[in-house]
């Protein structure tokens, strides 16, 4: 055999092998993954949950008994939250809420599906269920985020319906509040800003919502955290979710909904995610105590976690048909 013929026939018997080994593990990786993926769908289905900020009772029950129904986590999230948009009596989010220093009321809102598709919008005048508007700039737009007038433009040509957001309640609230303008938040009162929610169906898929008129009496123009994906709100159906409550400023800064799923992800619990979020704020800030910030999250064991700077900040959590409202730990204990 000449030594050409040689180095051909070897050369091709390697290939061969070469590709035999790895068809033969393309085969068993396939068989592993195949293996791995029934063991998540065999595991997949849980105990629907509902969570959100503060004592919101309405709207998580809302969100509980949707998913009940075997209603998806992001459909239930949003009639939860819409519940609180719509209520007059909150000064926070939606309809009524509290306006800037001009006199108008803008609000803000993201959603987040258990896909990773993500929707948002900010300033937005005349529409109250804003979080419906976020899952239309996901479903409806090929972007994420959409501000102001275009927003708005938009809610109508998706047939939202043209509202005013500034009540009598509220217009008089504001006028007072010029007679001596001066700016301070006061803690889990002013902070109280936020509904944000996250659910889990009986897929075992988490979902959520959040939606604020944002602080009362801001600047004209100002956005917080509440519509930023990452820091008011964060999902990774493979991990858990997060959301955001308090001053957004502060939230923004390290990007806290993202981060505490991440620290999950590095296997922390909900309880200890939370936790780290808040002393990252703290360490870095020596004005913490002049703001509240808090976090609620959720893993995909259906653990909870919350935390808190200040003493008084509770969330509502929604499992079994039970609906209960929970007392945070918190950062401060003096």
């Amino acid at each position: 055999m000449k030594r050409r013929d040689f180095i051909k026939n070897a050369s091709l018997t390697g290939v061969g092998l070469t590709v035999g080994n790895s068809l033969l593990n393309c085969a068993e990786n396939s068989s592993e993954k195949t293996k791995k993926e029934m063991t998540i769908t065999t595991n997949k289905s849980k105990n629907p949950i509902a969570i959100c900020t503060w004592g919101f009772v309405n709207a998580n029950a809302k969100a509980g008994e949707e998913l009940s129904k075997g209603v998806k986590a992001l459909d239930a999230a949003i009639a939860g939250v819409s519940v609180e948009e719509k209520n007059l009596k909150n000064t926070t989010v939606g309809k009524g809420g509290a306006p800037d220093r001009e006199g108008n009321v803008t609000l803000d809102a993201c959603v987040m599906d258990s896909n990773g598709d993500c929707g948002s919008v900010v300033c937005v005048e005349n529409i109250t269920n804003v979080a419906e508007l976020a899952r239309r700039v996901m479903t409806e737009t090929p972007h994420v985020m959409l501000a102001g007038l275009g927003a708005e433009e938009f809610a109508y040509r998706q047939g939202l319906e043209k509202d005013n957001l500034l009540t009598e309640a509220s217009k008089k609230a504001w006028k007072e509040w010029l007679k001596s303008p001066e700016y301070k938040p006061l803690i889990n009162i002013e902070n109280h800003d936020t509904i944000g929610m996250l659910c889990m169906d009986k897929d075992g898929d988490i979902a959520g919502a959040c939606t604020t008129s944002g602080l009362s009496y801001k600047m004209k123009g100002r956005v917080g955290d509440s519509p930023i994906i990452g820091s008011g709100l964060f999902i990774d159906n493979a991990i858990g979710g997060a959301v955001a409550t308090g001053m957004g400023e502060e939230i923004m800064k390290t990007v806290g909904s993202f981060l505490i799923v991440e620290l999950m992800r590095n296997g922390m619990s909900p309880q200890k995610a939370c936790e780290e979020a808040v002393n990252r704020i703290t360490n870095k800030n020596d004005r913490y105590k002049d703001f509240q910030i808090a976090y609620i999250a959720m893993n995909t064991s259906g653990d909870v976690g919350s935390y808190c700077i200040h003493k008084g900040f509770t969330y509502m959590k929604y499992q079994n048909g039970v609906n209960k409202n929970v007392h945070s730990d918190y950062f401060i204990k003096s």
